[in-house]
């Protein structure tokens, strides 16, 4: 950024910073909120919007070629008149970043003259048009718009530094997304006794990125279909580049049927295993000079003096009404081979062992141990080391928690289990671009200790507090000669992480005309009927 730039944004850090500083009040004879003359008028030629960072969304779209890529490879319309591909997908996808929930939000937008006029457009296609495009879907279809989404993903990933692609860690797990509709075609009943629909979600436990995701109906298990959706991504991220893939996943996601054949392929794995019985009698064999005290670490340091803890009121209760309550003593871990029925050749079994009192009370009832098994083919990482691991496949948990209520991508919006596939799909595609703008953020020069610890904030960041600290910033919509310009009307810490990441997105090559991609879908998922390539 220039200059000027620059040192605008220093005076509005050193102003706020004034109105901040600590100051010793003396009683105040009235509050502080002391605006009583209040006028309301309409401008007559300046335009602004609520929504400043979309500029930056809409370049990033552009400049690493995610437009011209959908218009190339999806096909859904015959004529466009006057939209493509390209304006429904992305459509969907600002509406979220524009600080939008659900698809009747798409209308504030499109009666909003000064965003028409900050994305170049006449119009955008109101909520109902958007409805039509997501019924227009076929399973293929869905299938095409991921692949054609990860394809420049890859270009994304190949301006990351050499040690992000010392491995790829890939997560996989299904949540239950339930609607309140009677008439939605493939919803089902789950286990829970909830109407609505039961999606897989794979993703890249590195950055965040959501690399697949497929709806199915509320009744299907966890993991029906997970092995053809983690052959493909698998695929994806050696073209991607990781030297290389290790999968994780619950005890849903065991997969003992694929196991043989990823370990040949040199695909690593470290899944959760059910604590069967047969699994059960060979720990309670195992010698005690197996075990090992289990020590997990803090998962953070404490930078300052350690705070009290405050009394735990939940604790307090169970004890003062006498529920039975279970209580940690201590966690021990071992392992042992052990070769599942459906696999050719035993592979690495570790056991984690917790130690519990139950107490009722302030009474102590009785012990208990408990196991828990996990399963991998890594042979060198020491067998309390796989143990965090596994578990750090939890937080995958916050990242389908972002997608439910951050960017609202499993709302169910319309009619059939398809058409809301291809929804689910476009708007998880702002979560992704939050992903993307961090990524592009590059961590070198002067200040790169300082830029990294930005872009690792930005890839870890809630999405609704990237809408509000990087999309939500008031602009002034000026449109001189050939140029659009955002002019910024407040300050706030993120702005100059915006302004960088447009620096950036302006300097990256012109993307290359798209190639024609050729959907794998028919030959890796029997059953979708896919057409081919166009």
């Amino acid at each position: 950024m220039n200059n000027i730039i620059r040192q605008r944004l220093v005076h509005g850090k050193l102003r706020i910073a004034y109105r901040l500083r600590e100051i010793h009040w003396p009683d105040q004879p009235e509050p502080m909120l002391t605006a009583r003359n209040i006028h309301y008028e309409v401008a007559e030629r300046a335009r602004g919007v609520s929504a400043g960072g979309i500029g930056a969304m809409h370049l990033l779209a552009t400049r690493v070629g995610l437009d011209a890529a959908i218009d190339a490879r999806l096909h859904l319309l015959k004529r466009h008149l006057p939209y493509h591909e390209s304006d429904h997908v992305l459509n969907i996808a600002y509406n979220i970043l524009a600080g939008g929930t659900c698809l009747e939000d798409i209308e504030r937008q499109r009666n909003d003259e000064a965003f028409l006029d900050a994305l170049g457009a006449q119009r955008i296609p109101d909520p109902t048009t958007a409805g039509d495009f997501c019924r227009r879907f076929r399973p293929w279809h869905v299938a095409v718009l991921m692949d054609t989404i990860n394809q420049v993903r890859l270009d994304i990933w190949k301006l990351q530094p050499a040690e992000f692609f010392a491995e790829a860690v890939i997560d996989a797990d299904g949540t239950l997304a339930a609607t309140y509709g009677e008439c939605k075609e493939g919803m089902d009943i789950s286990y829970k006794g909830q109407w609505g629909y039961h999606p897989l979600v794979i993703s890249l436990a590195n950055t965040g990125e959501v690399l697949y995701l497929v709806n199915r109906s509320g009744n299907r298990p966890s993991h029906e279909g997970a092995a053809e959706w983690l052959d493909k991504v698998v695929v994806l991220c050696r073209r991607g580049g990781f030297r290389k893939v290790r999968l994780r996943g619950d005890t849903d996601f065991t997969q003992t049927g694929e196991l043989d054949r990823w370990d040949a392929d040199g695909v690593e794995f470290v899944f959760g295993i059910d604590a069967m019985a047969n699994l059960v009698k060979i720990a309670d064999e195992l010698p005690k000079t197996a075990w090992k005290r289990l020590i997990r670490r803090a998962k953070y340091e404490v930078a300052t003096q350690e705070r009290a803890r405050p009394e735990n009121v939940k604790e307090r209760i169970v004890k003062e009404r006498e529920f039975d309550n279970i209580r940690l003593v201590s966690e021990s871990v071992a392992e042992f081979d052990y070769r599942p029925g459906r696999c050719g050749k035993a592979y690495r079994i570790v056991v984690v062992r917790k130690n519990l009192s139950v107490e009722k009370g302030e009474r102590r009832l009785f012990d208990d141990v408990r196991y828990f098994f996990y399963i991998t083919n890594d042979r060198l990482t020491p067998t309390e080391g796989i143990v965090p691991v596994a578990n750090g496949r939890c937080n995958q948990e916050n990242l389908i928690e972002q997608l439910k209520n951050g960017a609202r991508a499993m709302e169910m919006p319309v009619g059939d289990l398809v058409s809301n596939w291809a929804y689910m799909v476009m708007a998880s595609l702002a979560w992704t671009m939050k992903a993307w703008f961090a990524l592009v953020l590059p961590e070198t020069g002067r200040w790169g200790g300082k830029y990294k610890a930005q872009k690792e904030s930005l890839l870890r960041m809630e999405f609704r507090k990237f809408v509000n600290h990087l999309l939500l910033v008031p602009c002034q919509i000026v449109k001189t000669g050939r140029r659009i310009v955002y002019r910024l009307l407040s300050w706030n810490p993120w702005l100059e992480v915006l302004l960088r990441g447009v620096d950036v997105l302006h300097s990256l090559r012109p993307p290359v005309a798209p190639r024609p991609l050729r959907c794998l879908t028919a030959a890796t998922m029997p059953g979708y009927g896919c057409p081919g390539s166009r």
